[in-house]
């Protein structure tokens, strides 16, 4: 569940504070008159008394329901929804968490088949970890509570194995809680006995108990955090006062020394040692391959709900893994290319637009990073770095992306390749050539030919992958690849500023990974082929030429293949200077310098408001976004309902009267649907790395159904998901909810994922669009800085085939400037790539509205982000120029963009569309009702007390003159 933001908190109070004010004067005065009236006689001072607490109370009476209907609106309605998951729908997510898990779980390392592990039915399992595993990570992205969770030992318990309960009562009794790493504190300790703390007893139990040791270390990230590349510099605690975990510039993927000591204490014991990593970040793995004892490993990333099942079913053999990893492993993260490029860089001449966090008080200034490896991110660099003789392979890199083992074997055979009509089509024959049942992944890569000094290219990239039905010994499948020439192109920003297919032999080959062929094939390009204006690729709906070279200035070294890497050292090096540049400085703008009017166009034509056209908006179901009735609805949106529209995005999209627009619900994601405001959430899914380990489109689509069944369920018609940037580094806090380094990939799986949801009218925001790839610094005005080049190859490319394949209608914008621009404020970005070049229909949404001193409603409409995620006003969520052309033309087309998606949708079947007021609503009027009447009684009852006093004062007042 998404952890509650004091500041949002704050922000709501100070949004009830003017109405608090006003009762508070009434009551002031109420309490002034009641004091200043002591003097008057008898009755009239019980009266003014009376008619002073009637009008409190009145005052009250009307503060709630201006607090209520005003600026709790919105909260009220989320808080107060409804829908809940079948349990019969819940069973059938968990079971599929299960199968995805099955297939998730990579096998790394099998020496001498200790695995699976089918002659023993005892297991010594090590590491506190094994007590407390990662499940999936913190932050929007985390699993509901509402489930309960199935941990290793259980798995391992059901899946028949006996566990020695020493070891687990040890580890529970040393902690039982894991260290907080959320969204906003974290600590960093990886709680784990030191190796004195083992008895000898405890030892010669444990080889008494059983031959084999299981080792569990695990690794959790989250939203809001990257993981420390110098742990010595955050905030954990040492397992012991003898000696640190980590010394100064130690990093977190790798071993703390006591998990070293740990390791060092079971291979000396043990001589089948098993190691598990459960974690989604790329940790480094060489110390697996150091121990002669480490006979097996594999990689299980979080699970889910109840995906540890899978892990036991695993390592007995019930199931034979076909899992793939997702990322390259290497031996030393601290030498990737990217290293002194991740993390915290801070302008020292922006200070002039740095803003004070409300809640913190902190002095937040620009910030940036340089991707100064380009295209060369993942394997595409240690592929392309071992061709020129950069690296030693085999020493730097511990497990290839794209590897995994099985329990069988396996062969595959490649057709010859045929090509009609830009489609390049071939077969790949896969064969069981082992004793044990299984799986196999077909891997498909393109070597492209490459000019010294030309266009940058990588020597292995994956264009295509597909994965076979479960073989049986001796059984084969074949399977068909299909994909576009075009899709090797390269895209030339410099030059052409157009993708090139350039002339020359392309090596399309089958891999069991990233490096190993199998088998390839040469397809020849005759002449070049440019894809400019006389000759779009097939896929694009206008050319792609530049739209991002306000994001390279020319302050960044960029990695080039050029003489084998030759300016490697310079290009890989930390920045060298923190003082933006004065182009930079003159094109810099957050809300400090920003005004709407400076952007208005005299020549836009203010378009109609309010006309009474008798349209509803459902009448535009299945209508195209081109239909000229969407300009007749539109006449007759008000200024108003189109303001809120946009303002108040958060969770839900807003009513629109005027058209007959009903209210949505929006949840989190992406392991599951969360209502953060009822509670109500679902079955927790394995982290995106694991359903990408997978390479099963077909797994990505279930999932995306059983997602969209438990939203409609929840009544719930736009999911926040699924989430495809790019590991770009393996210490980004939010890896485990990205699917992979790599974008076709991420692409596939997202895409279907979308496909799946859409089935049940739910629309998915896929996020974060662009370049969001570390947590550091993401909303302290991060000015990302990349080349066209790798933008459009790397960053971008899951987004495009989400959105070309998946039919996606939402999308969610990032957090952090590309270049000098915030992604959710980028003309060329929204509108050009997404909107014009893609041919993308639907609208955008901005990820969380926080401000954050870039935030603004003004721009980002004018630039393609249609709404604004918060349910409460901000200071700039609502539009603030309502008069310009311009600015009403942007409102316009945003509201056109949001009611596109919604008309589309599940929440406008006939079954689901509810209109009139809530059953809240509903509720105070009735209680308004009870008051009002309350209140005139009271009024009467005080009115005739005061008459009856006065005759009975008057006759006191004529006895005593008698007397």
């Amino acid at each position: 569940m998404l952890q509650i933001n004091m500041s949002d908190v704050i922000n709501v109070l100070n949004s009830i504070k003017p109405y608090l004010i006003g009762f508070g004067i009434v009551l002031a005065l109420a309490i002034i008159v009641t004091v200043a009236c002591m003097k008057l006689k008898k009755p009239m001072k019980k009266l003014v008394r009376a008619q002073a607490w009637i009008a409190a109370l009145l005052a009250l009476v009307v503060t709630v329901n201006m607090i209520c209907f005003i600026p709790m609106s919105t909260m009220i309605s989320l808080a107060t929804g409804n829908g809940s998951i079948a349990e019969e729908t819940s069973a059938e997510a968990t079971e599929l968490v299960n199968t995805i898990a099955e297939e998730g779980i990579v096998l790394l390392k099998n020496v001498d088949n200790v695995l699976p592990l089918s002659d023993t039915t005892s297991l010594n399992l090590f590491g506190w970890a094994s007590t407390n595993p990662c499940y999936g990570g913190t932050g929007s992205g985390s699993l509901s509570d509402a489930y309960p969770t199935v941990s290793i030992i259980q798995g391992l318990e059901d899946a028949g194995y006996s566990l020695n309960t020493e070891l687990s009562d040890f580890y529970t009794a040393y902690r039982a809680d894991r260290p907080e790493v959320g969204m906003w504190s974290q600590d960093w300790t990886l709680p784990e006995p030191t190796a004195a703390s083992y008895t000898t007893e405890m030892m010669d139990n444990a080889k008494a108990f059983s031959d084999t040791a299981v080792v569990v270390i695990t690794r959790v990230g989250g939203e809001g955090a990257d993981l420390p590349t110098d742990v010595s510099q955050v905030t954990y605690t040492d397992n012991s006062q003898e000696y640190k975990d980590f010394e100064a510039g130690e990093h977190y993927l790798q071993l703390s020394q006591t998990e070293k000591d740990m390791m060092d204490l079971v291979c000396d014991n043990f001589d089948n040692v098993v190691v598990v990593y459960n974690g989604a970040n790329a940790m480094e793995l060489g110390f697996i391959n150091d121990y002669s004892q480490i006979k097996g490993a594999v990689w299980c990333p979080g699970t889910g709900q109840s995906g540890f099942e899978a892990l036991g079913e695993v390592l007995s053999g019930t199931i034979n893994p076909s899992a793939k990893t997702t990322d390259t492993f290497v031996a030393d993260l601290t030498a990737a290319p990217e290293y002194n490029n991740i993390g915290n860089f801070v302008y020292d001449n922006l200070t002039d637009y740095s803003y004070v966090d409300f809640f913190t008080g902190t002095e937040n200034t620009p910030t940036f990073v340089n991707y100064t490896e380009g295209i060369y991110v993942g394997y595409r660099f240690y592929e392309t770095a071992a061709l020129e003789g950069l690296i030693d392979y085999d020493q730097t890199v511990v497990y290839p992306f794209g590897y995994g083992l099985s329990y069988t074997s396996f062969t595959q055979e490649m057709s010859d390749i045929t090509e009609a009509d830009g489609t390049i089509t071939f077969d790949v024959t896969v064969t069981n050539t082992g004793s044990v049942a299984g799986k196999d992944v077909v891997e498909v890569y393109y070597n492209p030919p490459y000019t010294n000094g030309g266009i940058e290219k990588a020597a292995a990239n994956l264009i295509a992958f597909d994965k076979t039905q479960v073989l049986e010994p001796g059984a084969s499948e074949t399977v068909k690849i299909t994909f576009n020439a075009e899709d090797m192109a390269s895209y030339d920003e410099n030059n052409t500023q157009a993708y090139v297919l350039e002339a020359g032999d392309y090596g399309i080959s089958i891999r069991t990974d990233s490096h190993n062929i199998i088998d390839e094939k040469a397809y020849t390009v005759a002449e070049n082929i440019v894809y400019n204006e006389s000759n779009p690729r097939s896929t694009d709906e206008t050319v792609a030429t530049n739209q991002f070279d306000f994001s390279d200035q020319g302050e960044v070294t960029y990695l080039s293949r050029a003489d084998g890497f030759a300016n490697y050292a310079k290009a890989s090096d930390a920045p060298a200077s923190l003082t933006a540049s004065d182009k930079t400085v003159s094109l810099f703008m957050n809300n400090s310098n920003y005004n709407p009017e400076d952007y208005n166009n005299d020549q836009d034509e203010m378009p109609t408001t309010g006309a009474s056209n008798g349209m509803e908006l459902s009448e535009l179901r299945g209508a195209d976004y081109d239909d000229e009735r969407w300009d007749t609805l539109l006449d007759q949106l008000t200024i108003t309902d189109m303001d809120t529209m946009i303002a108040l995005g958060g969770y839900q999209t807003m009513a629109a009267s005027s058209v007959g627009k009903l209210s949505t619900i929006d949840c989190d994601g992406p392991a599951s649907i969360n209502n953060n405001f009822t509670g109500t959430g679902s079955v927790g899914f394995p982290s995106a790395v694991m359903i990408a380990n997978t390479w099963n489109t077909d797994l990505a689509l279930a999932f995306g159904e059983s997602i969209g069944k438990m939203a409609d369920e929840m009544d719930v018609s736009g999911w926040y998901a699924p989430a495809m940037n790019t590991h770009r580094n393996a210490f980004a806090g939010r890896n485990f909810e990205y699917y992979s380094e790599d974008g076709v990939l991420a692409g596939q799986m997202a895409a279907n994922a979308i496909i799946g949801a859409e089935k049940y009218g739910v629309y998915a925001y896929i996020k974060h669009f662009a370049l969001n790839d570390q947590e550091t610094n993401r909303t302290n005005m991060l000015l990302t800085w990349s080349n066209e080049q790798a933008i459009r190859e790397i960053y971008l490319k899951p987004f495009e085939i989400a959105v070309k394949q998946g039919g996606a209608k939402a999308v969610m914008s990032a957090f952090n400037y590309i270049g000098t621009e915030p992604a959710g404020a980028s003309d060329g970005l929204l509108n050009k790539v997404l909107r014009d070049e893609w041919g993308f229909k639907g609208f955008v949404l901005t990820d969380y509205y926080g401000v954050y001193g870039y935030q603004d409603a003004d721009r980002m409409i004018r630039n393609g982000n249609d709404c604004m995620l918060v349910a409460y006003d901000t200071e700039t969520n609502h539009v603030t120029d309502t008069t310009s052309a311009t600015s009403i033309q942007a409102m316009r087309t945003a509201s056109k963009n949001i009611m596109y998606t919604v008309v589309n949708s599940r929440a406008y079947e006939p079954e689901n569309m509810t209109t009139g007021l809530m059953a809240w609503q509903i509720t105070a009027i009735i209680i308004d009702i009870i008051f009002a009447a309350l209140i005139v009684l009271l009024e009467v009852l005080v009115l005739k007390r005061f008459k009856a006093n006065k005759i009975k004062f008057a006759e006191e007042i004529e006895t005593q003159i008698k007397g």
